[in-house]
């Protein structure tokens, strides 16, 4: 996940040193579905052909999550159960050795992916924005759980306990600096999984496949703490996942908020020190100032 370089410092501590970088890759998602009918003739039965989903730059780590997050957060499919295997293809680099860089997903017997395949998800970058959806009104119309429903309740002094214990276990961005972070918070408080990537969404995708491999989908009464910004797609994916609270360190952006609000979910900004900012949906958080 991290790669040693030599640099040049410069200014008033000018000289040589050693430092390490978060490592940046591609990562492409292939997704295969069994045939219905009988096996063609000529074809490997064990290894359907597959299209390719999207090509994202990620940290490597924790491929599979990635690869299932995305694909529930995309309204690709439902959750865990609709994926039969994931495995690294033996792709090569140019020395010849190994890069892990293609994941490929089989679809479980009679599952088909939930909408074509358009042209923004052929090739991403680690900060993608709207992956897949057109509209918040599209969003909304496709949600397979709403957060509105979700009666979760969180005291503000847990959310920002979950924010401390989130950096702590930020391994990489400790070494490098340059990496986002995404975690999920039970109601007990507990801090159940941290996440880090390149990409904010990435890290936010990693956990929600976490989600979708323990079979934990939809994420009613938890929070999603995201080390960013929140913009539209972060919401988009915290709504997607069914949590009732999303979290972060920075600011929202006006789609953000009209995400957040339409579809329930509770949106807070800037989690730091003791103070939060609620964008919308306030009453599941208690335990700041009035306005928080």
């Amino acid at each position: 996940m991290t790669q040693r370089l030599k640099v040049q410092r410069v200014g008033d501590r000018s000289g040589t040193r050693i430092e390490s970088v978060a490592v940046e890759e591609p990562l492409e998602i292939r997704v295969a579905a069994l045939p219905t009918q009988g096996i063609p003739a000529g074809s490997n039965p064990l290894r359907p052909p597959s299209t390719t989903v999207t090509t994202t730059m990620r940290l490597p780590g924790d491929d599979f999550d990635l690869t299932l997050g995305h694909l529930v957060a995309e309204g690709l499919i439902g959750d865990g159960d609709d994926v039969a295997t994931m495995m690294h293809c033996t792709d090569t680099g140019p020395d010849g050795s190994p890069t892990f860089n293609v994941v490929e997903v089989t679809l479980a017997a009679g599952v088909s992916l939930r909408r074509p395949i358009t042209e923004r998800t052929e090739v991403a970058t680690s900060a993608c924005g709207v992956c897949g959806s057109t509209s918040v009104d599209d969003l909304l119309a496709a949600l397979p759980h709403s957060p509105s429903t979700d009666d979760a309740h969180f005291g503000l002094e847990a959310i920002h306990a979950g924010m401390a214990a989130m950096r702590l276990r930020q391994k990489v961005f400790e070494a490098t600096g340059g990496v986002h972070a995404a975690a999920l918070l039970d109601a007990r408080g507990e801090v159940l999984v941290v996440r880090e990537d390149i990409g904010r969404h990435n890290a936010v995708d990693k956990v929600i496949g976490w989600a979708a491999r323990e079979g934990r989908l939809p994420l009613r009464g938890h929070a999603l703490l995201v080390s960013s910004r929140a913009g539209f797609e972060i919401a988009q994916k915290a709504a997607v996942s069914g949590v009732p609270v999303l979290a972060c360190v920075s600011a929202a952006t006006s789609l953000a908020v009209e995400v957040a609000e339409r579809s329930g979910l509770t949106l807070l900004g800037f989690v730091r020190g003791e103070r939060a900012t609620a964008y919308s949906h306030p009453l599941r958080i208690s335990g700041g100032e009035p306005g928080l």
